[in-house]
């Protein structure tokens, strides 16, 4: 078994997974010198509204898109659990399967990095792992407000450019939607699997 010393986190909604995503990681990866990183869809988060796809979609989709780089892992720790999706709670398993030896990092946007004192111990969040926020095109982050709202995040907090691809899965859905074009933005394979599943078109999309 490949010793994992330093393991990056990296959740969301994927729905769907698309290139600013695997862009996100594969920069955070080189960056922090990642061995491993968990590609985690969630159950339900709780500051989002609910999603268009169903989990084993949006999962198997994550599964497609990560099938050609071995450092990318999808996981399934948060849909094996009821939801809400709590980032805390992940946290903490990935402490217990991976031990103290492995140093974890949560991957987030500066958007969402914003958004860290609002979710359920931030504190502790800040504890069990290091910050590594990708800054997101014409968002700023008030990185001295972030430490000031989470002390804890003091020197455990890595700021990274990032390659800033201005691509959303709420577009990519309007987008597939209304029949318009999303080729060179997702890969190949979650495009095929969204056509073949009628994905974002109908009602059909939940089941």
């Amino acid at each position: 078994m490949t010793t994992i010393r330093r393991l990056g986190i990296y959740g969301g909604t994927f729905d769907p997974i698309h290139f600013g995503h695997l862009a996100i990681v594969e920069e955070a990866r080189w960056y922090c010198n990642l061995d491993r990183v968990l590609i985690v869809p969630a159950a339900a988060q709780p500051l989002k509204a609910g999603h268009l796809a169903a989990a084993h979609h949006r999962l198997a989709m994550v599964q497609l898109a990560c099938a050609d780089n071995p450092a990318l892992s999808p996981s399934t720790i948060e849909l094996d659990r009821p939801p809400p999706s709590y980032t805390v709670d992940t946290l903490r398993i990935c402490r217990e399967q991976y031990g103290t030896d492995t140093e974890l990092y949560l991957i987030i946007g500066a958007d969402a990095a914003a958004e860290l004192p609002a979710w359920r111990e931030p504190h502790q969040i800040a504890r069990l792992a290091q910050l590594v926020v990708v800054k997101r095109p014409g968002y700023t982050l008030d990185l001295p407000a972030l430490l000031a709202a989470v002390p804890p995040l003091h020197n455990r907090i890595t700021m990274i450019d990032g390659p800033q691809l201005a691509i959303s899965s709420t577009d990519l859905r309007q987008r597939l939607a209304t029949g318009r074009p999303v080729r060179y933005q997702l890969p190949d394979a979650v495009y095929t699997y969204i056509q073949h599943h009628h994905l974002y078109q109908t009602e059909d999309s939940h089941t």
